[in-house]
């Protein structure tokens, strides 16, 4: 699978922790930045990995932060992009479930590593639920088609 992946100086070192365990699982890793702890600002990574994943270059992304909060709001920004905050494997089996996740977001100083690589393994192996999810994630391509206006 193609997978971006990018951070924030705060979220640098679990980004690169990620990325080296996508690569051995034999995923081809976009590396969209940071590429070191020099601070930066996470809405620019955020929309990299949000633009990639929205323009078909890749199938799913992650995005880092200190949080995973921040990076996610900038993310979700992109149109057509569903991120969520995944702190573990729970959160990330639901974000794919019930609302088809694109992105998953980790928060560096909130979620330790082997968490981290244990809840993305399940992000990357849990398919969409579909059925009643569906038409709620049509709801949120609507607004994002809309800008927000539209009427769910």
């Amino acid at each position: 699978m193609r997978i971006a992946i990018g951070s924030d100086h705060a979220g640098f070192v679990l980004k690169e922790t990620l990325r080296t365990w996508l690569i051995e699982q034999g995923h081809d890793v976009l590396d969209l930045g940071a590429y070191s702890e020099e601070r930066v600002d996470y809405p620019h990574f955020g929309a990299l990995v949000g633009r990639a994943v929205a323009a078909g270059e890749v199938e799913l992304g992650v995005a880092v932060c200190g949080s995973g909060q921040g990076i996610c709001m900038a993310a979700n920004k992109i149109p057509g992009v569903r991120g969520g905050v995944i702190r573990d494997e729970q959160d990330a089996e639901m974000t794919r479930r019930h609302n088809d996740a694109n992105v998953a977001c980790f928060g560096e100083r909130f979620t330790e590593p082997d968490t981290a690589i244990a809840a993305l393994r399940v992000f990357l192996s849990t398919p969409f639920d579909g059925g009643r999810h569906e038409g709620r994630v049509e709801m949120l391509g609507r607004l994002d088609a809309s800008n927000g206006a539209a009427d769910v």
